[in-house]
């Protein structure tokens, strides 16, 4: 056990050297680390030694007791004080109690007075060390629970309704300063090749290390991240200080995606906004810029204004030729796109046609079926086509082809889509329901073993433990931590009622082998001690 650190000061060298050798230190789970005859020569030896108990003299020269002491506990705040004093007056003491001076005694003391008053000090100390060890541990194992309220922050702030005092005053909670000149939302997806739920590996190697960067730099916080890609909120104090922080940010994305092997992936950029409440705004164009990556190469980070100068600049399509690049539009949204991004999506393909071109009937009809191929197809090979979905889709397509209102298209156009997109979003949900079985399963049986981990059962049910810990987040409505210590908490209860276990075994029992830590995670939960919840039960 690490010995318990006494420094002592008193400008009687008698007492001073009887207090000293009359105590064995280490015999009793002390050690003796420096010794002063007033306050001015013993406070550069206490900050150098830190102290765990400054026994002091009141009345001395140069620098008194109560003066020490009131430094001592500004620098060295867990440090504990034992005032000596041979005057037996109330001010000294008022003085004391007022400097949360831990034992006032009077002179003369002999060592086992004085021996006794450290030991009760002692006990303090170890207790404010365990609870603190206890608190370290659990805001460890909490640290999850922590990033999911600081992402249910962020989305607050960019889509709730939140004052600019509120959201500073709530970042501060969480370490982050939202003050700044300007300020811009990026939007950054790698694409997935695969089907929704086979992320390659390498995406979530890659996530701690853009965490870790974007992280490192003033003024740049990740405010989502995972399966949806991140959003990054970026802040400058000018247009010329933002311009260099979004070319840093373009180059980290970038040199991660070489890493990466450059797979698929696309970013988009809002227009910056001077107020907190008008992040919304960013975050819109950016939303919209992102949706970019169904008409433009892949591989680029853009800005909305960039996006509507792309398309300025693109030719128009016409002719039979281009209904490949429809197709690749189509099949674009269908593997990437979401519901909210739908509207916007087809009006973006729209705007790739010709009025003309869409009004002939010729061209019209041969477009509206290869669209309805396209999604038959895709919807097939995710093996989600059953006898309704088809009757619909062509029913779908049967108004389509009746239909010549450019505004009428683009309606149906959009409950077609919508209904496959939804018809993937629920089959990539069946998929996840075995995994989260699965875990779960996995849980009950092994809530007992104190390294279970989410990591641990992330590589049981075959999942990295960024990609598994979102599944089940979103899946099950709360953390990892938050199950496993729920499935702990009802058997810890359980046997409370219905045993006669003693508390430390049960704690041992659910998992957790040390019994004051079992008892502080009760209590944190319960609002009890387990013994006080066993009590309150049996009525007793």
């Amino acid at each position: 056990m690490e010995r318990i650190k006494v420094f002592l000061v008193e400008d009687e060298v008698v007492v001073r050297k009887g207090i000293e050798k009359s105590i064995r230190w280490e015999e009793n789970g002390y050690e003796f680390v420096g010794e002063a005859s007033d306050g001015e020569v013993a406070l550069p030896l206490i900050l150098k030694t830190k102290p765990d108990i400054l026994i002091t003299d009141v009345k001395m020269p140069f620098m008194n007791g109560l003066e020490l002491s009131r430094i001592v506990k500004q620098e060295l705040p867990s440090t504990k004080i034992i005032i000596l004093s041979g005057y037996n007056e109330f001010d000294y003491a008022k003085e004391a109690i007022n400097l949360s001076v831990t034992e006032y005694l009077l002179k003369p003391i002999s060592a086992a007075q004085l021996l006794k008053s450290l030991d009760g000090v002692k006990d303090i100390i170890m207790q404010e060390r365990s609870e603190k060890e206890l608190l370290k541990k659990y805001s460890e194992e909490m640290e999850g629970n922590i990033d999911v309220a600081k992402s249910r922050f962020f989305r607050q702030l960019l889509f709730g309704d939140m004052s600019t005092g509120e959201a500073i005053e709530t970042g501060k909670k969480y370490n982050v300063s939202l003050s700044a000149g300007m300020y811009v939302i990026v939007i950054f997806k790698i694409m997935p090749s695969a089907e929704p739920d086979e992320v390659s590996t390498g995406v979530f190697e890659v996530e701690n290390t853009i965490d870790e960067v974007v992280g490192s730099i003033d003024n740049m916080l990740t405010i989502q991240k995972g399966m949806e890609g991140w959003t990054f909120l970026i802040m400058a104090d000018d247009d010329a200080d933002m311009d260099e922080r979004l070319e840093t940010l373009k180059g980290i994305l970038k040199d991660m995606m070489n890493r990466l092997g450059n797979p698929e992936y696309f970013g988009g950029i809002g227009r910056r906004v001077k107020r907190i409440r008008e992040l919304r705004q960013s975050y819109s164009d950016a939303d919209k810029a992102f949706i970019g990556r169904f008409s433009l190469k892949s591989n680029q980070i853009i800005s909305l204004d960039e996006l509507n100068k792309y398309e300025k600049e693109s030719m128009e399509i016409a002719g039979f030729a281009n209904v490949e690049h429809s197709r690749e539009l189509i099949e674009k949204y269908l593997r990437n796109g979401t519901e909210a991004e739908l509207d916007g999506f087809v009006d973006l393909y729209m705007e790739e046609f010709t009025k003309d071109a869409l009004t002939s009937e010729i061209m019209r009809q041969y477009l509206i079926m290869d669209i309805f191929v396209t999604v038959m197809s895709f919807c097939e090979k995710m093996d989600i086509a059953d006898g309704d979905f088809k009757a619909e889709a062509e029913n779908i397509r049967n108004t389509m082809q009746r239909q010549e209102s450019m505004g009428h298209l683009s309606a149906s156009l959009k409950k077609l889509l919508s209904m496959a997109v939804s018809a993937r979003d629920g089959s990539s949900a069946k998929r996840y329901v075995d995994v989260i079985t699965r875990a779960q399963s996995i849980i009950g049986e092994q809530y007992m073993q104190e390294d279970i981990s989410l990591n641990t059962v992330a590589d049981m049910v075959g999942m990295s433990p960024s990609y598994f810990s979102s599944v089940f987040s979103r899946e099950v409505g709360k953390t990892f931590v938050e199950y496993l210590t729920e499935i702990r908490m009802d058997k810890a209860k359980e046997l409370l009622i219905c045993s006669a276990m003693k508390t430390s075994d049960i704690g041992h029992k659910v998992g957790y082998k040390d019994s004051h830590y079992f008892s502080y995670i009760f209590k944190k939960k319960q609002g009890c001690s387990p013994k006080e919840y066993r009590a309150r039960k049996k009525g007793n």
